[in-house]
């Protein structure tokens, strides 16, 4: 116990708490005894999960898009700690797009990196004061994917690879203040998020132009049934990456990065030890199908 320290009276910020994994971190640390604040985007999300939590627990609005969004939040989470200041920041709030990048709309792309990058950027400007008052620490939630791009996830990967050189050079700009920076890397683990990743997929590839979407259709589809089977399949539970944070809020050296579940350590691995041509290799297998298919729309198309 000399090791780690405790969650009574530090203040913590977590966003996209509403489901998923910054739920489950919200609660876990709430049952640490930190003052959790959640944040979350929808009523409903927000009287669950303080349902399912102590006092302690608030939820407050906070969409990391929205400049305006992040200025209340930060305001509130100010005026209430006060100059005891911010303990901690959880930056978790993230969406995916997964389809074929020749599919995906530069305002995607946008969206994208404006949710798990420039968001997170915003939320740690605004919280940076409080933080150093507190000599804090600032989680970011990054992946596996941040350190291997899959086909059909570029987007994703993007915005993870950026992720993890901000917070590298975050945590160097802030280390004279005292203020730790974590990644945490989960794997695959069964939320809510896969199924909006579907979803995505799908409204991606029929509002991609035909003749593009069916280059990739087979390959795609299998790939997203794949993803689902793999997450259904995972043996690694939301409460292993609560764990993680909560190692990175309370021991007194907290790790530069936390990789939770063996798939993400094994990208780790693989992309230390791995040439560039081997893991083409081994990704061919995903998108070989989509050469199939375009030589088939081809064959189709000179026999019509």
């Amino acid at each position: 116990m000399s090791e780690q320290l405790v969650g009574e009276g530090r203040t913590v910020l977590v966003s996209g708490a509403s489901t998923g994994l910054g739920r489950a971190c919200a609660r876990h640390l709430d049952d640490l005894g930190f003052r959790v604040f959640a944040g979350v985007r929808r009523s409903a999300d927000a009287e669950a999960l303080r349902a399912a939590s102590s006092p302690r627990l608030r939820t407050i609005m906070l969409d990391v898009t929205s400049e305006e969004s992040v200025a209340r939040a930060t305001a509130l989470v100010s005026a209430q700690v006060g100059d005891r200041g911010l303990w901690g920041l959880v930056n978790n709030a993230g969406i995916c797009v997964s389809a074929p990048l020749e599919c995906v709309s530069p305002a995607q792309l946008r969206h994208q990196l404006d949710t798990n990058l420039i968001g997170h950027h915003a939320v740690i400007q605004a919280s940076l004061p409080l933080l150093r008052t507190a000599h804090g620490r600032i989680v970011n939630v990054s992946s596996g994917l941040g350190r291997i791009a899959s086909p059909y996830l570029g987007a994703y990967a993007a915005s993870q690879f950026a992720k993890e050189g901000y917070s590298d050079a975050l945590r160097r700009e802030l280390r004279p203040f005292d203020v730790a920076v974590s990644i945490v890397q989960p794997g695959a683990i069964r939320t809510p998020i896969w199924e909006k990743v579907s979803e995505v997929g799908h409204r991606t590839l029929d509002g991609a132009p035909v003749e593009v979407a069916e280059l990739y259709r087979a390959s795609f589809l299998r790939f997203l049934e794949g993803n689902d089977r793999r997450a259904r399949a995972s043996a690694t539970r939301p409460e292993r990456f609560a764990d993680a944070v909560a190692h990175a809020m309370t021991a007194r050296r907290p790790k530069s990065r936390y990789r939770v579940g063996f798939d993400s350590r094994l990208t780790s691995v693989l992309a230390r030890v791995l040439p560039d041509r081997v893991l083409d290799a081994a990704f061919a297998t995903i998108v070989g199908e989509a050469k199939t298919s375009e030589l088939d729309h081809e064959e189709s198309h000179r026999e019509s």
